[in-house]
């Protein structure tokens, strides 16, 4: 199974994807019923609707993880980039909760994309995580940077240094750690529909058999300042509106007892896809585990027709690699460094 983490604009990429299959259970009842949502891997394994994201707050993110798991959470999604994956283990760990009852994806960052460093680059990840296995193994972005301990390796100018090797290079070497047991899954972020067929024609007989889960990253906009005030970022996601003030979400709110955040979330559950949330704070969790409920299927359209058509995070000026190469919303783009 391939899981794709959608990218990061202001409305969907995945109209054209494969719906898999929903396996829903009631969770418990505050006015309207809310579900617990999963869809089920052709690998066996169901991947939860709602998850919970680690960006950031890496002081926080122990506590949180064992927090957001006790309430309920039971898919989560983090990054070696993020320098979170310590705390998210411990996190797992103080929750009690039974390591086989949770979804646990991360990424690999650009500069150990080499074949010949993946299988290292997991081990990392896997100590840090304190834990055998993963559920989900990522590779962050499609662009390879030059091997070594830098992250962001850049030569004398401050230009990134690409290396040089392919993404479907590091794919191909990710495929072969499915048969250590050490990864049940294998997936992408910030794909383009391009970069996703040639996987799809060059990679492995098991990629082409298998079909596409969409985990779902911002697709109706970011509240996150960090998208707001970086430098790299667009115009737009200086000016864009925020989710809590959209009067569409604000008006199916009322009709559904619901925040405006939460019907964004609920959108998205409800087209198939799991999303993923972020927060340190007791009742934004709370709020973000009840956002799986049942909507009509006239409001479903109704929300995907506020697409704005841009992509508010597109480091590709930085990276020097064309992000998002064949997709809507890459105008603009500022050049800056991101880290």
């Amino acid at each position: 199974m391939v899981v794709f983490r959608s990218l990061r604009r202001c409305s969907p990429f995945s109209s054209s994807l494969r719906r898999l299959e929903k396996l829903s259970s009631i969770r418990n009842a505050r006015g309207l019923a809310t579900r617990a949502t999963t869809s089920k891997l052709n690998t066996g394994d169901n991947i939860p609707a709602l998850g919970f994201g680690t960006f950031q707050d890496a002081d926080a993110q122990e506590d949180a993880v064992n927090r957001c798991l006790k309430a309920g959470f039971r898919l989560i999604d983090t990054a070696q980039v993020y320098n979170v994956e310590r705390e998210v283990g411990r996190g797992i760990k103080k929750s009690g909760v039974p390591r086989e009852e949770i979804f646990l994806g991360t990424k690999l960052w650009c500069n150990t994309f080499h074949p010949e460093d993946v299988e290292a680059a997991l081990e990392y990840s896997l100590q840090e995580l304190d834990t055998s296995y993963v559920d989900l193994l990522m590779m962050h972005y499609p662009v390879v940077f030059a091997r070594g301990e830098e992250r962001f390796p850049r030569d004398s100018e401050g230009k990134m240094i690409l290396g040089k090797t392919t993404y479907l290079d590091t794919w191909k070497a990710m495929e072969k750690l499915l048969k250590t047991g050490k990864v049940k899954a294998l997936g992408v972020s910030n794909f383009s529909k391009g970069e996703i067929q040639t996987l799809l024609d060059q990679g492995s007989v098991w990629l082409r058999s298998q079909g596409i889960h969409v985990m779902q990253f911002s697709p109706l906009g970011n509240m996150n300042p960090f998208y707001r005030e970086t430098g790299w970022s667009k115009d737009i996601a200086h000016t864009m509106e925020r989710i809590t003030e959209s009067p569409l979400l604000l008006e199916l709110g009322r009709k559904y007892n619901k925040t405006p955040v939460q019907m964004a979330l609920a959108w998205g559950v409800n087209n198939g896809r799991s999303v993923i949330p972020k927060s340190v704070i007791d009742w934004q969790i709370e709020q973000n585990l009840e956002a799986d409920f049942e909507m009509d299927e006239e409001d479903i359209e109704r929300i995907k027709f506020m697409d704005k058509k841009a992509r508010f995070n597109d480091p590709s000026a930085d990276y020097q690699y064309r992000l998002y190469g064949d997709l809507e919303g890459i105008e603009g783009t500022r050049d800056g460094r991101t880290h």
